[in-house]
Protein backbone atom coordinates (compact mmCIF):
# COMPACT_ATOMS: atom_id res chain seq x y z
CA UNK A 1 0.00 0.00 0.00
CA UNK A 2 1.36 3.21 -0.97
CA UNK A 3 1.40 6.22 1.31
CA UNK A 4 -0.15 9.53 -0.57
CA UNK A 5 1.71 12.39 -1.95
CA UNK A 6 2.41 15.23 0.07
CA UNK A 7 0.35 18.16 -0.80
CA UNK A 8 1.27 21.34 1.11
CA UNK A 9 -1.29 24.10 2.58
CA UNK A 10 -0.30 27.27 1.89
CA UNK A 11 -2.15 30.04 3.23
CA UNK A 12 -2.00 33.47 1.11
CA UNK A 13 -2.41 36.85 2.29
CA UNK A 14 -2.83 39.42 -0.38
CA UNK A 15 -3.07 43.24 -0.79
CA UNK A 16 -6.97 44.27 -1.57
CA UNK A 17 -6.02 45.80 -4.55
CA UNK A 18 -3.25 44.19 -6.30
CA UNK A 19 -2.09 40.94 -4.91
CA UNK A 20 -5.81 39.95 -4.64
CA UNK A 21 -6.95 41.33 -8.04
CA UNK A 22 -3.80 39.55 -9.88
CA UNK A 23 -5.56 36.57 -7.96
CA UNK A 24 -8.70 37.04 -9.60
CA UNK A 25 -6.98 37.82 -13.11
CA UNK A 26 -5.33 34.43 -12.55
CA UNK A 27 -8.66 32.62 -12.23
CA UNK A 28 -10.83 34.65 -14.95
CA UNK A 29 -7.92 34.26 -17.69
CA UNK A 30 -8.30 30.40 -16.82
CA UNK A 31 -4.43 30.56 -16.21
CA UNK A 32 -3.94 26.96 -14.03
CA UNK A 33 -1.89 26.76 -10.60
CA UNK A 34 -2.15 24.32 -7.86
CA UNK A 35 -5.36 24.67 -5.80
CA UNK A 36 -2.92 24.12 -2.56
CA UNK A 37 -3.28 28.16 -1.25
CA UNK A 38 -6.01 29.39 0.71
CA UNK A 39 -6.60 33.44 0.07
CA UNK A 40 -6.98 35.78 2.67
CA UNK A 41 -7.68 39.48 1.28
CA UNK A 42 -6.38 42.28 3.42
CA UNK A 43 -6.51 45.95 2.79
CA UNK A 44 -2.64 46.46 2.59
CA UNK A 45 0.49 43.87 2.69
CA UNK A 46 2.04 46.63 5.52
CA UNK A 47 -1.01 45.20 7.51
CA UNK A 48 -0.26 41.84 7.75
CA UNK A 49 1.90 41.04 11.47
CA UNK A 50 4.33 38.48 11.29
CA UNK A 51 1.79 36.70 14.10
CA UNK A 52 -0.61 35.79 11.56
CA UNK A 53 1.93 34.20 9.63
CA UNK A 54 3.36 32.23 12.91
CA UNK A 55 -0.88 31.38 13.95
CA UNK A 56 -1.34 30.01 9.76
CA UNK A 57 2.02 28.04 10.75
CA UNK A 58 0.81 26.64 14.13
CA UNK A 59 -2.39 25.85 12.61
CA UNK A 60 -1.44 23.62 9.99
CA UNK A 61 -0.08 25.68 7.37
CA UNK A 62 3.08 24.46 5.41
CA UNK A 63 3.95 28.02 4.55
CA UNK A 64 2.74 31.41 3.65
CA UNK A 65 2.29 33.45 0.74
CA UNK A 66 2.25 37.37 1.26
CA UNK A 67 1.73 39.39 -1.85
CA UNK A 68 1.55 42.73 -2.39
CA UNK A 69 1.81 46.04 -4.14
CA UNK A 70 5.38 46.36 -6.19
CA UNK A 71 7.18 48.53 -4.01
CA UNK A 72 6.46 52.25 -4.87
CA UNK A 73 3.19 51.52 -6.02
CA UNK A 74 1.34 51.13 -2.41
CA UNK A 75 -2.11 52.33 -2.17
CA UNK A 76 -1.64 53.12 0.97
CA UNK A 77 2.03 54.67 0.23
CA UNK A 78 4.96 52.83 2.10
CA UNK A 79 2.83 50.26 3.94
CA UNK A 80 4.70 47.38 1.44
CA UNK A 81 7.89 48.25 2.65
CA UNK A 82 6.88 48.24 5.88
CA UNK A 83 5.93 44.53 4.92
CA UNK A 84 9.23 43.78 3.39
CA UNK A 85 10.76 45.03 6.72
CA UNK A 86 8.07 43.20 8.77
CA UNK A 87 9.58 39.95 6.46
CA UNK A 88 12.74 40.09 7.14
CA UNK A 89 11.97 40.22 10.56
CA UNK A 90 9.87 37.35 10.45
CA UNK A 91 12.04 35.03 8.05
CA UNK A 92 14.91 35.66 11.15
CA UNK A 93 12.33 34.77 13.41
CA UNK A 94 11.81 31.72 11.60
CA UNK A 95 15.37 30.28 11.33
CA UNK A 96 15.18 31.25 15.41
CA UNK A 97 13.29 28.90 15.81
CA UNK A 98 13.80 25.58 13.42
CA UNK A 99 11.67 26.69 10.67
CA UNK A 100 12.34 27.15 7.26
CA UNK A 101 12.79 30.57 5.94
CA UNK A 102 11.79 29.50 2.63
CA UNK A 103 8.53 28.82 4.14
CA UNK A 104 7.29 32.39 3.98
CA UNK A 105 7.65 34.24 1.66
CA UNK A 106 6.86 37.68 0.20
CA UNK A 107 5.56 38.31 -3.51
CA UNK A 108 5.40 42.13 -5.60
CA UNK A 109 2.21 41.65 -8.20
CA UNK A 110 0.23 44.32 -9.81
CA UNK A 111 -3.36 44.11 -10.25
CA UNK A 112 -2.26 43.31 -14.21
CA UNK A 113 -0.16 40.10 -12.98
CA UNK A 114 -2.06 37.00 -12.63
CA UNK A 115 0.16 35.40 -14.93
CA UNK A 116 3.30 36.34 -12.36
CA UNK A 117 0.87 35.29 -9.51
CA UNK A 118 0.31 31.95 -10.99
CA UNK A 119 3.97 31.66 -11.16
CA UNK A 120 4.77 32.57 -7.19
CA UNK A 121 2.20 30.01 -5.97
CA UNK A 122 3.65 26.85 -8.48
CA UNK A 123 6.72 28.02 -7.06
CA UNK A 124 5.87 28.02 -3.69
CA UNK A 125 4.09 24.69 -3.79
CA UNK A 126 7.08 23.28 -5.53
CA UNK A 127 9.49 24.36 -3.20
CA UNK A 128 7.07 23.11 0.03
CA UNK A 129 7.05 19.45 -1.65
CA UNK A 130 10.85 19.30 -1.24
CA UNK A 131 10.66 20.65 2.04
CA UNK A 132 7.69 18.30 3.16
CA UNK A 133 5.63 19.13 5.85
CA UNK A 134 6.35 21.38 8.59
CA UNK A 135 6.83 19.00 11.37
CA UNK A 136 7.06 21.72 14.21
CA UNK A 137 6.95 20.87 17.60
CA UNK A 138 4.97 23.93 18.74
CA UNK A 139 1.87 22.56 17.53
CA UNK A 140 -0.76 23.05 19.65
CA UNK A 141 -2.82 20.08 21.69
CA UNK A 142 -6.42 20.13 19.69
CA UNK A 143 -8.95 20.70 22.88
CA UNK A 144 -10.10 17.54 24.76
CA UNK A 145 -6.74 15.31 23.79
CA UNK A 146 -5.20 16.20 27.51
CA UNK A 147 -6.20 13.84 29.97
CA UNK A 148 -7.37 14.94 33.38
CA UNK A 149 -4.05 13.28 34.76
CA UNK A 150 -1.99 15.17 32.55
CA UNK A 151 -3.84 18.55 33.25
CA UNK A 152 -3.69 17.52 37.35
CA UNK A 153 -0.34 16.88 37.33
CA UNK A 154 0.16 20.50 35.67
CA UNK A 155 -1.72 22.33 38.16
CA UNK A 156 0.10 24.53 40.07
CA UNK A 157 -1.53 25.17 43.75
CA UNK A 158 -0.91 28.06 45.96
CA UNK A 159 0.93 26.44 48.40
CA UNK A 160 3.30 25.23 45.57
CA UNK A 161 4.32 28.48 45.10
CA UNK A 162 4.95 29.77 48.46
CA UNK A 163 6.86 26.79 49.06
CA UNK A 164 8.95 27.58 46.45
CA UNK A 165 9.28 31.50 47.50
CA UNK A 166 12.73 32.35 49.61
Amino acid sequence: MSTPAFEPVIIGFTCNWCGYRAADLAGTARIEYPPNVRLIRVMCSGRIDPAFVLKALTDGADGVLIVGCHPGECHYLEQNIKALRRHRLLLRTLAQLGIEPERARLAWASAAEGAHFAEEVRDMVALLRALGPLNWPARPVPAGTVSAAALSAATVTEATITEATP
